[in-house]
């Protein structure tokens, strides 16, 4: 009888230590929340659109998704962060066009490889960037140009920080305008807005979504945009290209990415739940209310997309002669 006993306690762990066992043993993912890192602090495109995708990846996962803004040096900090936390699936990371297409061309050294410590579940979303400026300023672009042609080295831009699409935009505005303008880096929009109303610096270029209720509100004028064709929410601003600058074009992009190492079946989840949430009529609407245009794509196809964007941006860099840092 006690053989009898041995030989079933030895069929039982037999048991519970096969593959099928261990797997209906182990824990559905997710099981707690996660956390969705934003390299820019709040108010600016990145942690609006984050603080949108957050509420509908809560929806369709079924646990809570909580923004964690890690701000600073141009959203390298950020970044840093996100690429070596555990690749377990709980910490998510607003990949863009700074943190993973800028900043490698433009900074010496980083505390990350972008193309090495990061795994894309999928783009977002994208937007053009907005040439503003103080009401107090002339309202067309071909104004500004002959005003700040007349002022060399008088007027300050802002921007977003060095190396920011932002940035780089009024960089390629400036060479292809012939114009001396002085530039104001800030930690992220937010500040770099406020002092634009107040006309403590005279201009900026920034996303769309950052700039957008500022502008309905009349506090600050949006001279153009850095798209192809007109964008939607400003029917009635031109593009920078339209207005002396031909084949002027600069898109800002927001997607979403893990640290490299994630399990794959994780990653699958990640990348069916952003599909999802992105396809809620919720956040559609959300997202069209910030002048956010959602442009989905699939990890494979963000992965591609991504390898692109740094090889443009590395020739930018160098084409403007920027300092690396």
């Amino acid at each position: 009888m006690k053989g009898m006993r041995y030989i079933a306690a030895l069929l039982v762990v037999a048991g519970a230590s096969s593959p099928t066992a261990v797997q209906a043993a182990a824990p559905e993912y997710p099981i707690r929340p996660l956390r969705y890192i934003v390299a820019f602090p709040p108010g600016g495109a990145s942690d609006i659109v984050a603080r949108i995708m957050a509420d509908g990846l809560t929806e369709v996962l079924g646990q809570q998704v909580v923004v964690d803004n890690r701000a600073g040096a141009s959203g390298t900090i950020g970044a840093e962060i996100a690429a070596h936390a555990t690749p377990d699936g709980y910490t998510i990371f607003a990949c863009n066009i700074a943190s993973l297409a800028v900043s490698p061309a433009l900074y010496r050294k980083l505390g990350y490889d972008a193309g090495r410590d990061f795994t894309p579940i999928g783009m977002v979303g994208s937007n053009p960037n907005a040439l503003s400026v103080n009401p107090s300023l002339p309202s067309t672009i071909a104004q500004f140009i002959e005003l700040a042609k007349s002022r060399p080295g008088k007027l300050n831009y802002a921007s977003a920080g060095v190396g920011t699409s932002p940035q780089l935009s009024m960089e390629l505005f400036k060479l292809g305008a012939g114009l001396n303008i002085v530039h104001v880096p800030y930690r992220g929009i937010p500040q770099a807005l406020v002092d634009l109303m107040a006309n403590q610096v005279q201009a900026m270029f920034s996303t769309v979504p950052s700039v957008l209720s500022a502008a309905r509100a009349g506090q600050v004028h949006v001279l153009g945009v850095t798209s192809k064709a007109r964008f939607p929410d400003l029917p009635d601003v031109p593009t920078i290209a339209e207005s002396g600058l031909p084949g002027f074009e600069v898109i800002s992009w927001q997607g979403l990415c893990t640290p490299t190492g994630v399990p794959k079946a994780i990653r699958a989840r990640i990348e069916a739940v952003l599909s999802k949430a992105l396809a809620l009529p919720e956040t559609r609407k959300r997202l069209a209310e910030q002048g956010f245009q959602p442009t989905p794509l699939a990890a494979a196809k963000y992965g591609d997309f991504i390898s692109a964007e740094r090889v443009k941006w590395s020739k930018v860099v160098k084409d403007l002669k920027i300092p690396l840092r």
